[in-house]
């Protein structure tokens, strides 16, 4: 008997102050949302027909309580940096009594850190979903289900993308493959998805295309495989012909992007596949320049590849590089800071996702720091501008914090004029252009003039139209694609500016606690000497304590809503040190012998 007949699909909210939400971005497109949920849409497939299904995308609209009431289980997938948002979510559902069923990345290696659900589905569950469902129908099903055996995905359903409002979007996602051959010791998709590859027919695939196509769906597809071409030869062999024929038919509605090891610069006939597939962008982890970092974090297609010489073979088949970096290896020292600096303004990768290296759950990396005594904390999931590790580093943090800074500051910062010049350095790289331009539709033309009525009226503005004027003359087969950097660009300058006013708001509230520790510490040696006035001076530190506050609550008021939230709790922790620093003081100073057993 089916009890559990209308299942509520949610997926919490992920943060927007990373470069990761394109937020800045998505106004211009008039969008919501950068890409929708496809691991809940996966599952939603898998449903038996008799469930009634309803999604709700945190990041598109709020959890309205009319759904919550329908629903008779409530289904919450999460990636760790939406921890947050998934327990606001989880506690919503426990107020209203409903079944909470957790899975996702998050619940997968985090699980003993989970509470409220009634039942933690770890792992794939692409096999495993109906005999749950069942479980659940039953009464049986257990709070905890370890992670099965990988799955066969070769004849997977197409995602249920009819749940979502596609218009929310800025990318559409399908999956062509789990895994990855590699033993990166910071991830945790080979330990969690494996290391062999595992791949859906190119049947499969064109079906899912063919499903967003009939709904009307025009412009980017992300591939979001952990290594597109972890199995090259089938994917040459199978996948790209059998894409490249469904773009022919269909004249190209589609570009994609995806994420492939730097590996895909050694073979001239993958490159061109994928170009003339519709391909224009892929992300490639490079994550530093130097080699003792690369081979601690066991990075070794790199160090097998000259990155540098890999990079602009990439580029110039037609494909932009997005590439992600990391500082805080053991190995790092802090000429590491220039060296990233010079290898992406050099290799002209507008688009560099650079973070501070942090321990996952579930990683080879987490397993040794844990076992060497040296973690910290659980890391937020933030790769990008959390300006501290999880973990005790080698470097002095302070030293890593700041370098940090320095190269976002480089990077995204200087009214954009590094990132527009290798935006500018990029699109002369590109040689074969046949596929890299993107078709322009009257939407592109509205996104263009809503651009001109903004742009150049920003901090960076300047820079902006010189290189629009500059791309249109040398450029100009390309001058879709210099509109679409310039757009990217002003998110990531928003999200740096703030993130940069941010930490020198973070530094103010640490002059202002050490001034404060300093003129405590000064009437601590008062007190014992036995010097006098010791009551009103005591009162004065309580009345600089609350000026200070005032201060410190002042400068964070003036941020952004987005990036508050970690200086209030800094504020707090600062509040509280200065509130027992004062209060020992006075304790002191009440038993002292000047005191009189006085009371303030």
């Amino acid at each position: 008997m089916v009890t559990h007949q209308n299942i509520l699909l949610v997926y919490p909210e992920v943060p927007s102050n990373t470069y990761w939400s394109y937020k800045h971005a998505l106004g211009f497109i008039k969008k919501k949302s950068a890409m929708p949920p496809l691991g809940l849409l996966t599952i939603a497939a898998l449903f038996p027909a008799d469930r009634e299904l309803k999604l709700v995308d945190l990041n598109v609209g709020p959890l309205d309580d009319n759904l919550l009431q329908w629903a008779d289980a409530v289904f919450v997938s999460a990636m760790i940096v939406q921890k947050q948002s998934m327990e606001q979510v989880v506690a919503r559902c426990n107020q209203m009594g409903k079944t909470v069923v957790i899975g996702g990345p998050y619940a997968t290696n985090s699980w003993q850190e989970l509470s409220g659900a009634d039942h933690i589905l770890r792992g794939e569950v692409d096999e495993t979903l109906c005999d749950f469902l069942a479980e659940l129908d039953s009464g049986t099903a257990a709070a905890v289900y370890d992670m099965p055996p990988h799955p066969d995905i070769s004849r997977l359903p197409a995602p249920r993308f009819d749940l979502l409002d596609i218009d929310a979007y800025g990318s559409m996602s399908i999956q062509y493959s789990r895994g990855c051959p590699f033993h990166c010791e910071f991830c945790d998709i080979w330990t969690v998805y494996g290391n062999k590859p595992r791949l859906k027919d190119a049947q499969s695939l064109t079906a899912e295309l063919d499903a967003l196509y009939s709904m009307g769906w025009e412009g980017a597809v992300f591939l979001v495989d952990d290594n597109f071409i972890g199995n090259k030869r089938r994917v040459k062999k199978e996948l790209l012909p059998a894409l490249i024929q469904w773009q022919q038919d269909r004249d190209y509605p589609y570009h994609f992007y995806t994420e492939a090891s730097i590996n895909l610069a050694d073979d001239p006939d993958l490159m061109t596949g994928m170009r003339e597939a519709g391909f224009n962008s892929v992300f490639i982890g490079i994550e530093t320049p130097d080699p003792q970092s690369l081979a601690e974090t066991g990075k070794t297609q790199n160090l097998k590849s000259d990155m540098e010489a890999a990079v602009r073979t990439i580029q110039k088949n037609g494909l932009e590089v997005l590439a992600g970096f990391i500082l805080g290896f053991d190995n790092d020292t802090p000429a590491i800071f220039d060296q990233q600096i010079r290898f992406i303004q050099q290799n002209a990768i507008p688009q560099a996702m650079i973070g501070l290296l942090n321990a996952l759950p579930g990683t080879r990396l987490y397993q040794r720091l844990e076992a060497e005594g040296r973690i910290l904390s659980q890391s937020a999931g933030n790769n990008t501008h959390s300006m501290q590790a999880n973990f005790k580093t080698v470097m002095d943090p302070q030293v890593l914090r700041q370098g940090y800074r320095k190269i976002l500051k480089h990077l995204y910062g200087f009214r954009l004029k590094n990132y527009f010049a290798r935006c500018s350095h990029l699109l002369d790289r590109i040689e074969c252009r046949q596929y890299y331009q993107r078709k322009v539709r009257a939407a592109d033309l509205k996104i263009f003039f809503r651009a001109l009525l903004r742009q150049p009226f920003t901090a960076y503005g300047f820079n902006y139209i010189k290189f629009l004027v500059r791309n249109a003359f040398k450029n100009r087969d390309l001058f879709a694609e210099a509109v679409t950097y310039s757009i990217y660009g002003h998110h990531y300058h928003t999200i740096t500016r703030q993130t940069l006013k941010k930490e020198k708001i973070a530094d103010v509230l640490d002059k202002k606690y050490n001034k404060f520790t300093k003129k405590v510490n000064r009437r601590s040696t008062a007190v014992q000497s036995g010097s006098e006035d010791q009551l009103r001076a005591l009162k004065k530190l309580w009345d600089t304590r609350m000026r200070y506050l005032k201060q410190m609550q002042h400068k964070i008021n003036k941020l952004n809503t987005d990036y508050q939230d970690e200086l209030r709790r800094k504020y707090l922790e600062l509040s509280a040190q200065m509130r027992d620093m004062l209060a020992s003081l006075e304790i002191r100073t009440l038993s002292s012998p000047d005191s009189g057993g006085a009371h303030r």
